[in-house]
């Protein structure tokens, strides 16, 4: 399956300017199988080990970190040799030694011939609660999340619809109606399956949502474990209740997160390390409000006001217990989650694409959902789920504030029409 990071990858492999690479990102989206491929087809060999599967290759780096110490045992470990600039070495799950993050300075410093990629699925986490150097200003660093709508279009044979959408999101061109059709149930297929690799893969094979329901269930049971093994003993429990309320706060009229709902006098003093630790650790995200829509956006974030999504669709419905059914078809019985969703499948879309999210909302409680630069413009987006965009929140914005132009996500097709950019859902990976 194509996936994006491989061109951010090969752009890192020919810069001058090359450091070693921390990919970081949740469990179970792609890291590992995204970096070996790529090994496999620009590189004469990979050197891979992984610290989970094997502890004691921990023991090597206890002793002495230096390249030239390393280099000869690695080789010996995995099998091959390690030749600079043809060779890429690859340290997996490296949350679980410290020391081998450290040996990134040193590779940085006094090897930048050799090629190395380093990837953890709890990076966040550890890497902040560890007492230990962190190679800081010595490694390129990178996200990677799960795959966006455009992949998972690519994924399921779609390559010409997704042509077709970015055509018309470029001329703001209506699609033929068929065709926005198709890609509104390619949009809600997406919702239930996610972005999870070996959840799309199952699905592109097979198109059976329970045996893809049966692997994201999996992929829960393996979050819950992680937040048993890398964290605080006290905080296992309010890590956990924080992420069982945040996908029900979803379903509220406002989705601004409230800590009394977690539990009855809730405070953010008791819960927000625990939040901390889910964003972390890539579960979930957090968009603040801002309080006046200026540049740089970060200065004006208010941080008691914000709002938290979930880094997967088909998780968040598996984590709901939703029929496959009542997703594709929307039935009534969504209504009050509906648009929470939305708002959730828009904020993955646009994390992936590279924007740092914010919302807005008027003294008398207008909202927009979310502001973001774009193209050194700030630009307002509203969000709905279904045709209905009757948008009296961003008229009110773009009365105050009068952006270049705004844009609506809905189930409407493309269009353009007093200063608001119309684009269908399916198509927010355009943005």
């Amino acid at each position: 399956m194509e996936r994006k990071i491989t061109r951010f990858l090969k752009t890192w492999k020919d810069s001058p300017y090359r450091k070693p690479l921390i990919l970081q990102g949740a469990r179970q989206v792609g890291k590992t199988y995204s970096i070996l491929e790529f090994a496999r087809t620009a590189y004469e060999n990979v050197a891979y080990f992984n610290f989970e599967t094997d502890p004691k290759l921990s023991q090597t780096f206890e002793e002495n970190i230096s390249p030239s110490y390393l280099i000869p045992i690695l080789s010996h470990i995995a099998g091959v040799s390690i030749v600079r600039e043809k060779t890429l070495i690859v340290f997996d799950e490296v949350q679980l030694c410290e020391r081998a993050l450290t040996s990134l300075k040193y590779f940085c410093e006094e090897a930048p011939d050799y090629h190395i990629i380093v990837a953890g699925s709890l990076l966040g986490v550890a890497v902040n609660r560890a007492q230990f150097s962190f190679p800081v200003g010595k490694v390129d660093i990178k996200t990677m999340y799960p795959m966006d709508m455009e992949e998972f279009l690519l994924a399921v044979g779609e390559e010409a619809l997704v042509e077709r959408i970015k055509q018309c999101f470029a001329e703001d061109s209506p699609m033929p109606a068929a065709l926005h059709e198709a890609a509104m149930q390619r949009y809600r297929q997406y919702l239930v399956v996610g972005g999870m690799p070996e959840c799309v893969m199952q699905f592109a094979q097979t198109q059976d949502y329970i045996l893809v329901r049966h692997t994201q269930d999996t992929i829960l049971a393996s979050y819950l474990n992680d937040m048993s093994k890398y964290n605080n003993l006290n905080e296992i429990k309010k890590t956990r209740l924080a992420y069982d309320n945040i996908t029900a706060q979803l379903s509220k009229r406002n989705t601004r997160f409230q800590y009394k709902l977690i539990k009855k006098g809730g405070r953010a003093s008791e819960f927000e390390n625990a939040i901390e630790w889910l964003c972390l650790s890539g579960i979930v995200s957090q968009v603040y409000r801002v309080e006046k829509v200026k540049k740089p956006l970060e200065n004006y974030r208010d941080i008691d006001a914000f709002k938290i999504y979930v880094s997967d669709l088909g998780l968040l419905c598996a984590k709901k217990d939703l029929l496959a059914n009542d997703v594709l078809y929307m039935v009534e019985e969504l209504n009050d989650f509906k648009g929470g969703m939305a708002e959730n499948y828009v904020q993955v879309q646009l994390t992936i694409n590279g924007y740092h999210t914010y919302y807005w909302e008027s003294e008398r409680g207008a909202e927009v959902d979310f502001i973001i630069q774009r193209e050194g413009q700030l630009i307002p987006i509203e969000v709905k789920s279904a045709d209905n965009t009757q948008a009296k929140s961003l008229n009110l914005y773009i009365q105050t504030y009068h952006p270049a132009y705004a844009i609506k996500l809905s189930a409407k097709n493309f269009g353009f029409e007093d200063g608001k950019k119309t684009v269908p859902l399916y198509a927010a990976f355009c943005i």
